[in-house]
């Protein structure tokens, strides 16, 4: 039994669900999402919550189970409530800025780096070296996060790049660490 997928997943106040034809549309305060969801499972529909459950007890169902109550708890938030992640530039003269729905980042190279931001995801910039993105999509908020810390990844060295408020990096210590 999966543990995950035995939670039910309550409705704030203000949010709409419609199920047709494998197809899970949610409505909210911030916009519309919709997902086909895998043939393994099934969705019970009330006021105030949504429950999922296997069709049977095989085990690509029961793979599936869990994993859906998970996509559909993320389509029910980030219609709801949204989803940010924050990225920060370190190094001498790196810095970002916004114009309209693009992000300008100079990162060291011999040209400035222009990134076009997907349709529904927003930015903003702080201090010229912080980036707040925001979304509705948690997948796809993740992949662009992603993507803007694949344009300078952090280095092992000196630490310089991009990367996500609070990870962890693991330092090298160069030519003089193995005196």
């Amino acid at each position: 039994m999966s543990r995950i997928g035995k939670k039910p997943i309550p409705l704030p106040p203000g949010v709409k669900t419609r199920w047709e034809e494998r197809t899970l549309t949610v409505d909210g305060p911030l916009g519309t999402l919709s997902r086909v969801l895998p043939q393994g499972v099934d969705l019970v529909l009330t006021d105030k919550e949504i429950t999922i459950q296997p069709r049977d007890s095989s085990r690509p169902n029961r793979a599936s189970w869990g994993l859906s109550r998970t996509l559909v708890a993320n389509m029910v938030t980030g219609v709801s409530q949204g989803f940010s992640r924050s990225l920060e530039l370190l190094g001498t003269g790196y810095k970002v800025e916004l114009k309209g729905q693009t992000l300008v980042f100079s990162l060291g190279y011999s040209s400035p780096v222009e990134f076009s931001l997907p349709a529904g995801i927003t930015a903003q910039v702080d201090k010229g070296n912080k980036i707040e993105i925001k979304g509705k999509d948690k997948e796809q908020l993740g992949q662009t996060a992603a993507n803007l810390r694949r344009l300078r990844p952090p280095d092992a060295y000196k630490g310089k790049g991009v990367r996500f408020v609070g990870e962890k990096l693991r330092r090298k210590v160069g030519k003089a660490g193995g005196r």
